[in-house]
C-alpha cells in the first residue's frame, strides 16, 4: 500500500488531495515523475485561487473599499507564509517575482551599476540557465568576468576550487541550493562564509532546494535566496525573493510604475521602500494567494518525514535501474535529493521519453537548462525523473518497468 511508505505520513490521502493523480494517461494510470521542473496542485491550492477569484477579488493595497482590503490582506498573507516558510526577518524581505527567473534578473540588474570592468563573478557549472544568462549580461555589457567551479568525480561541488576561485576581484558569487540535474545540495552556509570573507555577496537559487531542504536564510546568511512557487505545488507566474535589509537598500528598482514610488512629479521621482520599491505594476495577487496555500500546505506534513519518503522512491528507482545494461546515473553525490538523471547507451533521452509516456509514465528530457553541465558530463541530453510527496514505490516500479520495455525497443 502506498499509505505504509511513511508512518508519519498516509501518502494514499495526500494523492488524494491532488485530482489530476486520478486521470489515466495513453490508456495507464499517470506517473508524474516530472516533478523537479513542475509539481501537480493540491485542492488547497486550488480552492484558494478559485474561493478568492468568487469572493474577494480585487486590486491590492492603497484600496478604500471592502473587496481591495480583503485581496490585500490575503496577497500580505501570502508574504507572511513565505516568510516564515524562508525564516527571514521581516515581511519587508520578501518580494514577490514570476518566479526564481525574475527574481535573479532583479538581482543582475540591481547589481549592475555596480559592476566594473573586471570584476568577478563566481558560479558553478551545474547551474540553470536562468542563473547563468543575466550574469552573461554583466559580462557583456559591464566587463564582468565569469569564474567557474567545477564539480568531484561524484557530483558534489568542488569545495577546494571554489575556494580557489574567491579573491580580491570578486564581486558576487550566484550558486544553486539544488542541482536540478545531479540532486547535489551545495554547502551553501559555507560558500557564504568564504564569499563574505572578501566582502562578495551571495545569491542562493533555491528553487528546488526550497521544496527538499529545510531552508533558513538567516543560518544560511545568503545575501539574496530565490524560490519558484511552480515547483513548491503552488502556481505558475510567482516566486520569492528574499534579500537582506542591506542588500534591499543598496539595491537600484528593476522596474519602473505603479506601486514601486512614492513621488511624481514632472521633475523627479522619489521611490517607495522594500519590498514594493522591487513590485511595479499591479502584482500577481491570485497566484500569490495560491502559493501561500501551497507553503501552507508544505508545512503541515513533516519535513523529514517528507524527505526520507522521497529518498526511500529514489534509493528504490536507483536499484531498479543498476539491472538495466547500458544505463549511466549521473550524480550521486552524498546528501543529494531525490532528483535521478541517467543516459542509456544507444538511446536517445527524447525517445526513452516518448517510449514511458505510452505507457503513462512522464519524466523529462533534454539538456534541463543546464548546457555547460552536459558539456561536463559528455553527453548531449539526459532522462530525469524526480520524485515529490505523493510518488509512490509501485509508480516507481512502473517506471522501471517501462523504461525496461524502451530499451528493448531501442537498443
Amino acid at each position: 500500500m502506498a499509505g505504509a511508505m511513511s508512518k508519519a505520513l498516509d501518502i494514499d490521502a495526500i494523492r488524494a488531495e491532488f485530482p489530476i493523480l486520478s486521470r489515466e494517461v495513453n490508456g495507464y494510470p499517470l506517473v508524474y515523475l516530472d516533478n523537479a521542473a513542475s509539481a501537480q496542485k493540491p485542492n488547497a491550492v486550488i480552492d484558494a485561487i478559485a474561493n478568492q477569484s468568487r469572493t474577494a477579488y480585487a486590486n491590492v493595497h492603497r484600496g478604500i473599499h471592502t473587496l481591495s482590503n480583503e485581496a490585500t490582506e490575503a496577497y500580505e498573507a501570502a508574504r507572511e507564509a513565505a516568510r516564515e516558510y524562508l525564516n527571514a526577518p521581516a515581511h519587508e524581505n520578501i518580494v514577490f517575482t514570476k518566479g526564481s527567473t525574475e527574481g535573479i534578473n532583479l538581482v543582475a540588474s540591481a547589481l549592475a551599476g555596480e559592476i566594473q570592468p573586471g570584476d568577478e563573478i563566481v558560479l558553478s557549472i551545474m547551474e540553470h540557465h536562468s542563473n547563468i544568462i543575466p550574469w552573461h549580461f554583466l559580462r557583456e555589457r559591464h566587463g564582468a568576468v565569469l569564474r567557474w567551479v567545477g564539480l568531484t568525480e561524484d557530483g558534489s561541488l568542488d569545495m577546494a576550487e571554489y575556494a580557489a576561485a574567491i579573491g580580491p576581484k570578486t564581486k558576487f558569487v550566484a550558486m544553486t541550493h539544488m542541482s536540478n540535474v545531479l540532486g547535489t545540495v551545495t554547502d551553501m552556509a559555507e560558500i557564504v562564509r568564504l564569499a563574505h570573507e572578501v566582502g562578495a555577496q551571495v545569491l542562493a537559487d533555491g528553487s528546488q532546494a526550497a521544496v527538499h531542504v529545510p531552508v533558513d536564510v538567516q543560518a544560511l546568511g545568503v545575501d539574496w535566496y530565490v524560490m519558484t512557487g511552480h515547483k513548491l505545488y503552488g502556481p505558475t507566474g510567482i516566486g520569492v525573493l528574499y534579500g537582506t535589509a542591506e542588500a534591499l537598500d543598496r539595491a537600484r528598482p528593476y522596474q519602473g510604475g505603479g506601486e514601486m514610488i512614492e513621488i511624481v512629479t514632472r521633475e523627479r521621482v522619489t521611490y517607495n521602500t522594500a519590498p514594493h520599491k522591487f513590485e511595479a505594476g499591479t502584482p500577481p495577487i491570485l497566484e500569490a494567494i495560491g502559493l501561500g496555500a501551497a507553503l501552507n500546505w508544505i508545512r503541515n506534513h513533516p519535513f523529514e518525514a517528507v524527505h526520507d519518503h522521497e529518498m526511500i522512491l529514489y534509493s528504490h528507482a536507483v536499484e531498479g535501474l543498476r539491472g538495466i545494461n547500458g544505463l549511466r546515473i549521473h550524480g550521486e553525490a552524498p546528501g543529494k535529493g531525490a532528483v535521478l538523471t541517467f543516459s542509456l547507451e544507444g538511446a536517445h533521452p527524447h525517445d526513452i521519453a516518448q517510449i514511458l509516456d505510452r505507457y503513462g509514465v512522464a519524466i523529462r528530457a533534454g539538456h534541463h537548462c543546464a548546457q555547460p553541465l552536459m558539456e561536463h558530463l559528455g553527453v548531449p541530453s539526459t532522462a530525469r525523473a524526480s520524485f515529490a510527496i505523493y510518488n509512490t514505490l509501485a509508480e516507481v516500479d512502473a517506471f522501471i518497468e517501462a523504461l525496461a520495455k524502451a530499451r528493448k525497443m531501442l537498443v
